[in-house]
């Protein structure tokens, strides 16, 4: 780093390359510590590489190098775990059927289900409605739906499971009051 500080590119670049090294098997060992994928470690890599060249010049000469560089390999492994976390929480990965089987009630009989579907559905906010609507009446796809409304996939799926869970709740309401059987 003293030799890349004072303009020796080709030492600068033999030190990032050995870093990279080492980064590589921490990183990855850090990230499945959390239950990330480990495979997610070259970006965190390449972040930490970045951050050791915008910081270079805050490292002070007098003092060990590898200190420093762990101290920055800790900060950005801990925001991309952050990240990462975060992200895998909101993805959910599973097909519409079986969003659709898990509000089923294969106890009930078709005859006590039969509540009309259109006042369900306005009692969701506009625009949970029309994308449950998009999704089971229309049968649009996911990817369709997350561009329509400009939205991931995932947080399509996850406003579908909101919806259809509220839905749910609000059928089994009905049916209480009704005093249908459940099966519940």
């Amino acid at each position: 780093m003293r030799s890349a500080s004072k303009g020796d590119a080709a030492e600068y670049e033999w030190l990032l390359r050995d870093i990279a090294a080492v980064l590589r098997i921490t990183v990855r060992r850090r990230l499945s510590a959390y239950g990330l994928n480990p495979q997610e470690a070259e970006d965190v890599v390449q972040e930490v590489l970045l951050g050791i060249h915008q910081k270079r010049a805050t490292w002070d000469e007098s003092r060990p190098i590898t200190p420093w560089v762990h101290a920055i390999a800790r900060y950005k492994t801990v925001d991309a775990t952050r990240r990462l976390g975060r992200t895998r929480r909101l993805q959910v990965d599973l097909p519409f059927e079986d969003w659709v089987e898990g509000f089923a009630d294969p106890n009930s009989p078709d005859s006590t289900r039969r509540l009309d579907a259109e006042t369900l559905l306005a009692t969701l906010p506009e625009r949970q409605r029309r994308l449950v609507q998009a999704l089971t009446v229309e049968g649009a796809t996911v990817r369709n739906v997350a561009e329509r409304f400009s939205m991931t996939e995932g947080a399509v799926r996850v406003a579908l499971h909101r919806g259809l869970k509220r839905l749910s709740r609000l059928a089994n309401a009905a049916e209480d009051e009704t005093g249908l059987e459940t099966g519940r």
